[in-house]
């Protein structure tokens, strides 16, 4: 079961297609859970409350989708990457191209970037380390377990670094509901932890009422539950049914039935972030209130050299305050393990892209071998542009850094979850319905998205300027709006233009692959 053959592309880049479900599982939820979910999801539980764990009692039911629905027809259309998939669907290049570079790019935007500016919180919290040292050993062994192993070395490193972040949040979580009280302590006392300082004439930094609901009113700033609902679910199935990075590692599941157990246990581990992560960042809040919840520039520059707010220190604070030395070490271990998952994901499935979707358009008979290195070599490029993407990290400190990954994704990820289900589910869609409605997505979503670092979102008590596009619509409705618009033209667009060819849908269409697994059985 321990070796893979990593000179061949299924045996590098999809570990020779016989993983059994646990690792295939273990490797999907450590993936997603990466030191960006320990410092983003603490903070915003810090911040406002329990409701930035709906985000993950969402990917418990999507990944379900992935498995049952998009799944049954990657594997029967016998592709490496997705983007391989919709060139085989539509026909031609360009939507391939497209999709891989695209997905290069929300790569830097909202993994590798926050990764790395979430793990040097931690450790700069920690060990005082200076930023761009650590960094930079952790970029290179990160680097260097993913060119030599390949998927089968990350699933089974993954795997390993599973159980190390469980029982090590499990631990600092018991240790800190016991010092709180229980979940009965925490409830009274989060409702108390305001700060001594606070900003005169103004209600900044008082917890929030409804701080234990999960989805609140549909105007809600923080989690409107209508938006949530419409809003979110597009970008999630971007996340989880068609990123490559997700679904590389059921793809190198040993069959359908295994790929599928994976994301049942993936989706029932997603319950335990709320415990274990969500829930002790607002411990911190209560224990640490002067700190983790200031609102005052100067005190929060004092702090955590952040003047907009230091929530995103509220679980490294936890764990250095809290725990013994010999447990701040395994905590240590726990907070690198989730970096290393993660980053070594990334490059695996940026490495996969690029040599399957992009290489083999600049070299069109490129050997077995040239692959192999190119796919090598790529990663060292990621990891320079890594090192380069560090001082743009350094400037994202302002804000909850989880609700930052979740609206990028709003922006860009809704075209691509509307192509790809439109593709599995509907049999006229056609390439150039497909490539234009993509196009059109990307235009309005980036647009927003500019918009939105332009006219940043005002400090406590200072009056809003921003436009009204960017005031009155949050970045869950408009990931709805935008997910209808590429939907709607991309309908109209292949009603009015020819329908594909059979053989472009006899494979790669869901109802075809159904009828085949039914006749098999």
């Amino acid at each position: 079961m321990c070796v893979s053959n990593r000179s061949t592309i299924s045996g590098y880049f999809l570990a020779g297609r016989f993983m059994f479900w646990l690792p295939v599982g273990a490797s999907l939820f450590a993936s997603n859970i990466g030191s960006e979910h320990f410092i983003g999801l603490a903070g915003s539980g810090a911040a406002s409350g329990i409701g930035v764990g709906a985000f993950e009692l969402n990917a418990l039911a999507i990944i379900q989708l992935t498995g049952w629905v998009f799944l049954p027809v990657f594997i029967a259309s016998r592709v490496c990457t997705l983007p391989e998939y919709m060139s085989k669907r539509f026909g031609g290049l360009r939507i391939r191209t497209y999709l891989a570079v695209l997905s290069l790019v929300l790569y830097v935007f909202t993994k590798i970037s926050v990764n790395l500016f979430s793990g040097a919180v931690f450790i700069n919290q920690a060990l005082h380390w200076d930023l761009y040292w650590a960094i930079l050993g952790l970029l290179l062994l990160t680097g260097i377990c993913t060119i030599t192993g390949g998927l089968a070395a990350v699933i089974y490193t993954d795997t390993l670094q599973f159980f190390v972040m469980i029982a090590g949040a499990t631990i600092v979580a018991t240790k800190a509901f016991m010092e709180v009280g229980g979940i009965t302590g925490l409830y009274e006392k989060y409702a108390q932890a305001v700060p001594s300082v606070g900003i005169n004439g103004t209600d900044c930094g008082q917890p929030k009422e409804d701080a234990w609901m999960l989805l609140r009113s549909w105007d809600d700033p923080d989690m409107p539950w209508l938006g949530f609902l419409l809003g979110q679910t597009p970008a999630s199935i971007w996340y989880w049914c068609t990123d490559q990075m997700m679904v590389q590692r059921l793809l190198a599941a040993k069959s359908l039935s295994h790929a599928q157990g994976g994301t049942l246990f993936a989706g029932f581990m997603k319950i335990l972030p709320i415990f274990l992560i969500v829930m002790p960042g607002m411990i911190s809040r209560v224990l640490y209130t002067d700190e983790v919840a200031c609102v005052d520039p100067d005190i929060c520059m004092e702090y955590c050299q952040n003047p907009a707010g230091c929530s995103n220190v509220a679980y490294p604070r936890l764990v250095l305050e809290l725990m013994p030395s010999g447990l701040r070490g395994l905590m240590m271990a726990v907070m690198l393990a989730a970096l290393m998952s993660d980053l070594t994901s990334v490059y695996n499935s940026a490495s996969t892209l690029f040599t399957m979707d992009i290489w083999p358009q600049i070299r069109k008979k490129a050997t077995v071998w040239e692959l192999m290195i190119v796919g090598r070599t790529f990663i060292i490029l990621m990891i320079f542009v890594s090192i380069g993407w560090i001082p743009i990290i350094q400037k994202l400190q302002g804000g909850q850094l989880f609700i930052y990954i979740q609206s990028v994704s709003a922006y860009l990820a809704p075209p691509i979850a509307a192509v790809y289900l439109l593709a599995v589910l509907w049999k006229r869609m056609n390439e150039p319905a497909c490539f234009w409605s993509m196009m059109l997505g990307f235009i309005v979503g980036v647009t927003r998205m500019v918009l939105d670092f332009i006219y940043r979102e005002p400090g406590c008590n200072e009056p809003d300027l921003r436009p009204l596009i960017i005031q009155k619509v949050h970045y869950m409705y408009f990931a709805c709006i935008l997910f209808c618009i590429t939907i709607i033209s991309a309908v109209i667009i292949s009603l009015i233009t020819e329908p594909p060819e059979e053989s472009r849908v006899s494979t790669f269409f869901l109802q075809e692959v159904i009828l085949s697994l039914l006749i098999a059985f």
